[in-house]
């Protein structure tokens, strides 16, 4: 499969991908690439549907599988043997589905405030009709009131906290994604269309990394539950920060994964 993923990259050593979650791009992810960047070379990737990678030719593209596929030919395309994979919410969805296909090109594995999937099919059924009930609504009402109305879920009031500069700057991001990008990544990637893997996370062999926010309850219960299934995992609370721990506390969350992965090879 030919590379179509589109990147931003920092920085000199070992290999690290970040993956945004949903509604970013690889720009959300460079704070945190760039406190990385002395040790490691920093790939952050705009994942289908999203930023300059944006809206694809081909729609089969976007489910999953097809995803995790994408990111191969990106690994393969940029001659990268092995590389550590940090990903965060939906971003960390596609860095485990990898690592459990593709093990022998992950070393170290980071997940930030991330989940194994649904694990019954009447779940996944149900989570996809409404995330297709989203796209129809991004499609249809536009991008601006979609973003608005993303903006206000329970899972982001920790960020309230933020200056409010910090804030429009994420809302500006997220409108210059494509309507149509968003509503294609939902119904293949998103949470609903995501085969279960809970099933999956003892063939993992990758040292890995459980970062959740303190004041994320449901993401420290799932973060809980996969580290019982997970061979060689640790979890990370970074205090004062909720979902996205990378954009409310930058520099313990910086701080936990550089000590993670300039650990022992």
């Amino acid at each position: 499969m030919k590379n179509q993923l589109c990147f931003q990259m920092v920085g000199e050593g070992d290999p690290l991908i970040l993956l945004h979650g949903f509604t970013g791009d690889a720009s959300t992810m460079m704070p945190l690439g760039l406190s990385l960047s002395e040790k490691n070379t920093i790939y952050s990737i705009d994942l289908p549907g999203h930023g300059k990678t944006g809206v694809l030719e081909d729609d089969s593209l976007y489910g999953f599988e097809e995803t995790i596929d994408l990111l191969r030919a990106f690994v393969i395309d940029a001659e990268l043997n092995q590389v550590d994979l940090l990903g965060y919410s939906m971003g960390g969805r596609i860095a485990l589905g990898f690592t459990i296909r593709y093990p022998e090109l992950v070393r170290k594995l980071v997940l930030i405030s991330s989940s194994a999937g649904l694990t019954t099919q009447s779940e996944r059924e149900v989570r996809r009709r409404a995330d297709g009930d989203l796209a129809h609504q991004i499609l249809e009402e536009g991008i601006e009131v979609f973003v608005d109305s993303w903006m206000q879920q329970p899972l982001f009031v920790s960020q309230k906290r933020l200056d409010p500069s910090i804030i429009e700057k994420q809302r500006q991001q997220r409108l210059k994604n494509s309507p149509e990008g968003l509503a294609a990544s939902l119904q293949g990637v998103g949470t609903g269309s995501q085969p279960s893997l809970w099933n999956h996370l003892e063939s993992i062999t990758a040292e890995t990394l459980l970062v959740v926010g303190e004041d994320d309850s449901k993401f420290r219960r799932l973060a809980m539950k996969m580290a019982s299934g997970i061979q060689k995992s640790v979890i990370a609370v970074i205090d004062d920060a909720g979902h996205a721990t990378h954009l409310e506390n930058l520099s313990d969350t910086t701080e936990v994964v550089h000590s993670f992965l300039g650990s022992s090879k």
